[in-house]
């Protein structure tokens, strides 16, 4: 179950419910007890033990720079 963050306006204390995705904007009070909540943004962190693989050298033409595939840099 999503985790979502709110701040409390009353109290200033963040907070943390677990709840479904469809009561995401639901109110939520503080553990205070206050009702006059927010819901914040918040960024997401996946982690895993999986690397992606290194890409594969161009072959041809050129080379280095990264604004054309060489032609614009010097």
């Amino acid at each position: 179950m999503p985790r979502y963050e709110y701040r409390c306006r009353t109290c200033g204390d963040t907070f943390e419910l677990s709840r479904p995705m469809a009561d995401s904007g639901a109110p939520a009070a503080c553990p205070s007890g206050h009702d006059d909540t927010v819901k914040l943004l918040s960024t997401v962190a996946v982690a895993g033990s999986a690397s992606a693989p290194a890409p594969a050298p161009r072959s041809g033409g050129g080379g280095g720079g990264g604004c054309c595939g060489g032609g614009c840099c010097g």
